[in-house]
C-alpha cells in the first residue's frame, strides 16, 4: 500500500534553533544596515578632508570659467579645502559633465554646468551619454546671464532692426560656441523670429569664437555676456542687444531685444553645481550651503556683477532640481520649433 510523502515536523530543540538562526540573521542585518549609515555621515561629517575639482566643461576664456574661477577661491575659504578649477572641454560640455557623471559620488569631483549641457544639449542631440536628471545630483544654481549679440565695427549695423535689415539684402554669419548650445538655438530664435538670412558658425568653445569675430573673419556672435565684455570694452565688437527683458548693468546703454521688437528672442543661461548621482545628502546640504554663502559674499557679488553676471542661487537642492526639469522643457519646445541640431 503506497503511503504519501510526509514532511517531518522539527522537534521543540530544532525549532529553537531555526527560531534563533533568523533572529540572529535579523539582527545582523540591521547592524549592517546601521553601519552604512553611520559610515555614510560619517563621511559626511568628515566631508572635506581634501581638495575638490570643480570640473568646467567648456576651455578657459568662456562664461562657466569666469564663473568657477570667480566662486572657487571663496567656496575653498568657506570648506577649509581648495577647490580646483578643472578644464575638460568638448562636445558642448558634454565629456567634462559626462565625467563628473562617472565619478565618485563623494563630493570631491563637482561640476559648474550650465543650460547648454544640462537643458539645451538633451534635446539637440540625438544621443546623450548621460541623463542629467538620473546620472546627476543638482546642488544648487549659483548665477545666470543673458546672451549678447555683438558685431565686428566693420558691419554696416548700429542696431538690433539694422542687423536684421542687412540681412534682408545678404547673408549675415553668426558665430556660437559650438553646435546644439545655448548660443546656437539663441540664432535660431533670431531667425525665426525676423525671417532673416543668418547663418550659424559653430567653433569649439566661446574663446576661439569671440577672437574670430573680433578679427573680422565672421560678420557677429550671439554668446554669454561675460565672453564678450572685454572685446565690447576694448571696442572691437560693437553690442546690439541684450537678449533678455532688463539691461545689464554691466552694459547699461546696450538695449535688450524686448526694447527693438523682438520680443521672443529671449536666451539667458544659467549656472549650476552638479555631482554625480547618489550624492549623499548630507554632502549635498553641506555644499549646497557654502555655495549660497559663497554668492552673498560681497567681493564675489561685485567680481560676478562687473563681468555681467547676476548671482543665482536656490532655496534648497530641491528647488534647483524642480527649476531644472522646467528648463529641460521648455527648451525642448523651442529646439523642436527651430529643427536645431547638434548631430
Amino acid at each position: 500500500m503506497h503511503h504519501p510523502e510526509t514532511t517531518p515536523t522539527p522537534s521543540a530543540n530544532g525549532q529553537r534553533r531555526l527560531r534563533r538562526r533568523a533572529l540572529i540573521s535579523a539582527v545582523a542585518l540591521v547592524a549592517g544596515a546601521a553601519s552604512l549609515g553611520i559610515g555614510a555621515q560619517a563621511q559626511a561629517q568628515d566631508f572635506p578632508s581634501r581638495a575638490i575639482n570643480l570640473v568646467v566643461g567648456f576651455p578657459p576664456g568662456g562664461s562657466n570659467d569666469i564663473v568657477a574661477r570667480i566662486l572657487a577661491p571663496r567656496l575653498g575659504e568657506l570648506l577649509g579645502v581648495p577647490v580646483v578649477v578643472v578644464n575638460k572641454p568638448g562636445s558642448n560640455a558634454l565629456i567634462g559633465t559626462d565625467f563628473v557623471a562617472r565619478s565618485a559620488p563623494d563630493g570631491y569631483t563637482i561640476t559648474l554646468a550650465s543650460a547648454s549641457p544640462l537643458v539645451i544639449s538633451p534635446n539637440t542631440y540625438s544621443k546623450m551619454p548621460f541623463d542629467p536628471v538620473k546620472d546627476l545630483t543638482g546642488i544648487t544654481s549659483v548665477a545666470a546671464t543673458p546672451e549678447l549679440i555683438a558685431v565686428h565695427p566693420s558691419v554696416p549695423a548700429n542696431t538690433l532692426q539694422e542687423l536684421v535689415a542687412l540681412s534682408r539684402t545678404r547673408e549675415v554669419t553668426l558665430s556660437s560656441s559650438g553646435n546644439g548650445g545655448l548660443p546656437h538655438l539663441a540664432i535660431e530664435l533670431l531667425r525665426t523670429a525676423t525671417s532673416g538670412r543668418f547663418m550659424h558658425v559653430p567653433y569649439r568653445g566661446a574663446g576661439p569664437a569671440v577672437t574670430d569675430t573680433a578679427g573680422g573673419h565672421v560678420n557677429g556672435v550671439i554668446m554669454d555676456l561675460p565672453a564678450l565684455l572685454g572685446m565690447v570694452k576694448e571696442g572691437k565688437l560693437r553690442p546690439l542687444a541684450i537678449t533678455n527683458q532688463e539691461r545689464s548693468p554691466a552694459l547699461p546703454q546696450t538695449p535688450t531685444s524686448v526694447e527693438q521688437g523682438i520680443p521672443s528672442l529671449l536666451a539667458f543661461n544659467w549656472f549650476a553645481v552638479m555631482g554625480p548621482a547618489g550624492l549623499p545628502r548630507p554632502i549635498v546640504e553641506r555644499l549646497h550651503k557654502a555655495l549660497n554663502e559663497t554668492i552673498r559674499t560681497p567681493q564675489v557679488r561685485e567680481a560676478l556683477v562687473s563681468n555681467g553676471i547676476d548671482p543665482m542661487g536656490s532655496s534648497t537642492p530641491d528647488a534647483f532640481n524642480a527649476f531644472m526639469r522646467e528648463e529641460l522643457q521648455r527648451w525642448g519646445v523651442v529646439a523642436r520649433a527651430s529643427g536645431a541640431r547638434a548631430d
